[in-house]
């Protein structure tokens, strides 16, 4: 789920494919559609839109000579759920999280943290 969480975000990272996802919210739209609305060259959205299917978030949908994209609700739902469930998550029982579980652990008995903070503080 992880990798997935990790995909979809980068994919969402961009500003440009972050506007084709709230166009999408309104509507379904061709490539032409999209180059218009947003001013853009019809391979650039290409290029972004395949990267949204490539990441899930982006349902392809032909019909006749064109190609509809719609936004993949459930995949979105199933992103924010995941998302959800992974910052809920008890560090200590993610894979790949046992070394920061650790590092938090020990966070109040670190010197140098401990420093930081009381100067700080001091300046507050």
């Amino acid at each position: 789920m992880e990798k997935r969480i990790y995909k979809a975000f980068k994919a969402l990272g961009e500003p440009t494919r972050l506007k084709i996802i709230k166009m999408l919210s309104v509507q379904g739209m061709c490539v032409c559609e999209l180059s218009e609305v947003l001013n853009m060259l019809q391979p650039r959205i290409s290029q972004h839109l395949k990267i949204l299917k490539d990441a899930e978030l982006v349902i392809e949908n032909k019909e006749g000579y064109f190609v509809c994209y719609t936004l993949n609700r459930d995949a979105l739902k199933r992103l924010w759920q995941g998302f959800s469930q992974f910052l809920e998550a008890d560090i200590k029982e993610l894979p790949g999280y046992e070394k920061e579980s650790q590092r938090i652990s020990s966070l109040a008995e670190n010197e140098k943290i401990t420093e930081i903070k009381d100067k700080l503080k001091k300046q507050c």
